[in-house]
C-alpha cells in the first residue's frame, strides 16, 4: 500500500512538473514574441494620430512597441494588470465599472439559476423516460430535433417573450443545460442490471423505494456525468449570452474591454473564464468520483 501511494504521489509530481515546464515554454513565447523590434515608424496623417490619442495609443510607437498601434500586451502589462484587478476585485464604480470578482459572481448567479431549473425538470423527466420505453418513443423525436439548436438562437425569442435580458440568460442557460442531463439519466436509469431490479421485485419493494435504493444509487455516475457535462455548457454559453445582452457579467466585461481597446484586459478576462471554468470542472469531477461504484 506504501509503495502504491508512494509511486501516485511520484506520478502526480511528475504530471506537475511537466505542467510547470509546458507553462514556462508558453511564457517564453509569449517573452519573445512581445519583444521590441526596430522598424520604421509608419507616417500618420493628423485624423489617424487624433484617432490613436482618442484610444489611447502613442502615435510616436513603434507598432511592435508596448503602445503602438498593432501592439500585443507584453507579459510585465499582464502582470500589472493582474495585480491592478486581483488587488481590488469587488469595486463597484457604476454600471460601467466593476471588479471582476462582481462580474462572475454576476455570471455564477445566472449559471446556477438557470442550472438548477434545468436540473429540476431533467432528472425526473429523465427517469420517467429511463424507466418507461413507451415514453422515450414518444419523447425521443422532441429530444433529437431541440438538442442541436445552438442555445444561443433561442436568445431572440426569449428577449421577445420575456423582455428581459437577466431573465433570457437565464433561460438560454435552461436550454441548453438540460439536454446532457436529461439524456443520460434516461440512458443511466435504462441500464440499470435486470438482475437487481428483479431481486426487488421478488422481494415486492414499492416502485418509489426501488427508484430510490436502487435504481439512483445505480444511475448516479451517469446522471453526474451528463451534469458534468451540462455545467460546462452552461458556462461556455452564459459568456457568449452576457456579449449579446450587455449589462453584467464576466461575459459584458470581456466585450465592454473589447471597444475599449484594452487587449490585456481581455485576455485577463479569458484566463478568468478558464479558471473558473476549471473549479466547476473539478468540483464536478470529485463528485463524480464520490458517486462512483467498483462493478
Amino acid at each position: 500500500m506504501n509503495v502504491q501511494s508512494t509511486w501516485w504521489r511520484s506520478e502526480r509530481a511528475r504530471a506537475a512538473l511537466l505542467s510547470a515546464l509546458i507553462l514556462a515554454v508558453l511564457l517564453g513565447i509569449w517573452y519573445l514574441a512581445t519583444l521590441p523590434k526596430q522598424v520604421a515608424a509608419p507616417k500618420l496623417s493628423a485624423e489617424q494620430i487624433e484617432y490613436m490619442k482618442l484610444m489611447g495609443k502613442d502615435p510616436a510607437a513603434a507598432p511592435g512597441e508596448p503602445g503602438g498601434a498593432s501592439s500585443f500586451p507584453t507579459l510585465a502589462q499582464m502582470g500589472r494588470v493582474v495585480a491592478h484587478h486581483l488587488s481590488d476585485p469587488f469595486y463597484d464604480n457604476g454600471p460601467n465599472d466593476k471588479g471582476v470578482g462582481i462580474q462572475v459572481a454576476y455570471s455564477l448567479g445566472r449559471v446556477a439559476l438557470g442550472y438548477l431549473i434545468a436540473a429540476l425538470v431533467a432528472i425526473p423527466l429523465g427517469f420517467a423516460i429511463g424507466m418507461s420505453p413507451l415514453l422515450h418513443r414518444a419523447v425521443d423525436p422532441f429530444i433529437q430535433v431541440l438538442k442541436p439548436i445552438s442555445p444561443l438562437a433561442w436568445m431572440p425569442l426569449a428577449l421577445y417573450t420575456i423582455k428581459d435580458s437577466a431573465i433570457s440568460g437565464i433561460f438560454v442557460i435552461f436550454i441548453c443545460s438540460i439536454w446532457p442531463m436529461l439524456i443520460n439519466t434516461a440512458f443511466g436509469v435504462a441500464n440499470v442490471r435486470k438482475e437487481w431490479l428483479n431481486v426487488a421485485r421478488t422481494l415486492e419493494v414499492s416502485a418509489w423505494r426501488t427508484a430510490r435504493e436502487v435504481i439512483l444509487p445505480a444511475a448516479a455516475p451517469t446522471i453526474v456525468t451528463g451534469m458534468r457535462i451540462s455545467m460546462g455548457i452552461a458556462w461556455l454559453v452564459i459568456v457568449a449570452a452576457e456579449m449579446l445582452v450587455g449589462g453584467t457579467g464576466i461575459g459584458y466585461f470581456v466585450w465592454n474591454e473589447w471597444n475599449n481597446l484594452s487587449l490585456p484586459d481581455v485576455i485577463f478576462a479569458i484566463l478568468c473564464i478558464g479558471v473558473v471554468g476549471m473549479i466547476l470542472d473539478a468540483a464536478f469531477a470529485r463528485l463524480q468520483k464520490a458517486v462512483s461504484y467498483a462493478d
